[in-house]
């Protein structure tokens, strides 16, 4: 079965207005302003997506906080999980069409030629720009891109299904890779929401039998009705302790925003582990013991993201009906309120915005 990218040729792409509304970063700290923002001309190997969804990811809030070592520089237009169609190219642009539905992930861009490009790790180039971080991202109406570095966007898949696979659908499906997840392995998902929700879907895929942990009991349910064999409330008793009770997970993926959380991780493993760090604490460390690590011969590990490949099999997978996303759409307008909600843990997994 060929599957073929979502477009809207047969349409006459729709003038590009001199600005649009989009949600400005002013200030670390301070709530987004949602205002009129001029807009640029397409740069060589640019192009311009009208926006129809973008998800709303923790490392959105992130930025807007300037939370992390490497900070972006305000004013800047969060959004990596952008989902539209291309109405606007530089005349170079071969890769995509006027009227193509396309994605714009946090890999905005890279140089193409350095040895971790060629060599398929493309996410690691140094030279990269990164959406709604380093470049103006997709919280507005229209986006600007790099054609070579946004991905097609199946006809199978709903845009609204597509925005938080740009991110949080590729960054764990990656993370499975990374692991090694197999059939038959206990692989513990620290965190159920928004990439943990995704997560547990890929490792069942792999093969996994999955133990997820969270405080909440409704998402622990939710985990239970994407493919979780176990879950365990990490509120309510030790989850390293529940999990070495099944025999200790093979790999352990870290997706709660806790360095508490990873340290249960990296605790909950059998000898032999592997621990994958996905998400990024503000405070940036966790204490892991060097005489257990190689003792146990324990690996720990870094996920970034995941390349156009990867994306690619993401939305190839959702297209055949073997991923659920759990999502509630919003307003751009609302997209304050939104940010308290998911900082709150009052979002069951995904928040996407559309303009």
């Amino acid at each position: 079965m060929t599957i073929e990218a979502s477009h809207a040729a047969e349409l006459p792409p729709s003038p590009v207005p001199s600005s649009y509304r989009a949600a400005v970063v002013h200030a670390f700290g301070q709530p987004l302003e949602v205002e009129d923002v001029q807009t640029r001309p397409c740069e060589a190997g640019q192009i311009r997506v009208k926006v129809e969804a973008c998800g709303l990811c923790h490392t959105d809030i992130h930025a807007a906080h300037g939370d992390w070592p490497v900070k972006p520089s305000p004013p800047f237009i969060p959004g990596h999980e952008g989902v539209g169609i291309v109405v606007e190219a530089a005349p170079d642009v071969s890769e995509v069409a006027l009227g193509d539905r396309v994605a714009i992930p946090w890999l905005g861009y890279a140089c193409g030629t350095c040895d971790y490009c060629v060599s398929g790790w493309e996410t690691l180039c140094e030279s990269q720009e990164n959406s709604g971080y380093s470049v103006d991202g997709a919280f507005g109406a229209y986006a600007t891109a790099h054609a070579r570095y946004v991905v097609a966007v199946p006809a199978a898949v709903d845009p609204f299904d597509a925005a938080p696979l740009t991110c949080a659908g590729v960054t764990t499906y990656k993370a499975v890779k990374v692991a090694g997840t197999r059939p038959s392995d206990l692989v513990a998902v620290f965190g159920v929401g928004g990439l943990g929700h995704l997560a547990i879907q890929y490792a069942a895929i792999a093969g996994g039998r999955v133990v997820a942990v969270d405080v909440l009991d409704d998402k622990l349910q939710l985990a239970r009705e994407l493919g979780a064999e176990f879950v365990v409330n990490a509120a309510k008793e030790d989850p390293a302790a529940a999990i070495q009770r099944l025999g200790g997970a093979r790999q352990a993926i870290a997706l709660a925003v806790s360095s508490h959380a990873f340290e249960q991780a990296y605790a909950s493993l059998r000898r032999g582990g592997t621990l994958v760090f996905v998400a990024l604490p503000a405070d940036n460390h966790v204490q892991l013991p060097i005489f257990e690590t190689v003792l146990g011969g324990i690996t720990i590990t870094g996920s970034i993201v995941g390349t156009r490949v990867d994306l690619r099999e993401v939305f190839a997978l959702h297209a055949a009906g073997r991923t659920q996303v759990i999502h509630e759409i919003r307003p751009l307008s609302l997209v304050n309120e939104a940010i308290a909600d998911v900082e709150a843990g009052r979002v069951s997994a995904r928040v996407v915005l559309t303009p």
